[in-house]
C-alpha cells in the first residue's frame, strides 16, 4: 500500500524537478539585456512620412533602428466607413524607458489625426548581445537623457 502512495509523489517530484531544469535553463539562455529593448510600430501613408519619421527618430536618440517595410494593406473602421488603404509600417527599436517619449515624437510629426503607435508585450527578451548592447549605446536610457 506504501508502494501505491510513493508512485504518484514520486511522478510530481520528478516532474518538478524537470520543469525546473527546462526553466534554469531558458533564463541561462536569456540575455543579460533582457527587458532594456522594446519594438514599437506605426504605421504611415506614404514612403517620405517613413523617411521623415524614421530620420528624426533616430537623430533624435530616440530609435537606434527604424526598418521601412513596405506594402501594407490597411482595412479598418473610421468615421463608421470602413476602409483600405495601402500603407507603410515602421518597426522601430528602442529602450523600453523610451517609448512613451517616442510615442510622443510620432504623434507630434504624423499627418495622420489618430496615428497608431503600438508596442506589444514588447519587452525583447532574448537576441544578439552585441545588437542589443548597440541599441544600448545609441539611444540613452532616460535617466541619461535628462542629465
Amino acid at each position: 500500500m506504501s508502494l501505491m502512495f510513493c508512485k504518484p509523489i514520486l511522478g510530481i517530484v520528478t516532474f518538478f524537478c524537470l520543469s525546473r531544469g527546462i526553466t534554469a535553463a531558458t533564463y541561462r539562455n536569456m540575455s543579460s539585456l533582457t527587458g532594456v529593448h522594446s519594438v514599437a510600430y506605426v504605421t504611415v501613408p506614404t514612403q517620405e512620412v517613413a523617411k521623415k519619421l524614421a530620420h528624426g527618430l533616430v537623430k533624435n536618440k530616440l530609435a537606434a533602428c527604424v526598418n521601412i517595410i513596405p506594402g501594407l494593406t490597411s482595412v479598418y473602421e473610421w468615421k463608421n466607413e470602413i476602409n483600405e488603404d495601402s500603407e507603410l509600417l515602421l518597426m522601430i527599436k528602442t529602450r523600453t524607458d523610451t517609448v512613451d517619449t517616442l510615442t510622443k515624437y510620432v504623434m507630434e510629426n504624423h499627418p495622420y489625426e489618430v496615428c497608431e503607435v503600438i508596442s506589444l508585450p514588447s519587452i525583447i527578451q532574448n537576441g544578439s548581445d552585441k545588437y542589443l548592447q548597440w541599441i544600448s549605446e545609441i539611444v540613452p536610457s532616460i535617466d541619461q537623457r535628462d542629465q
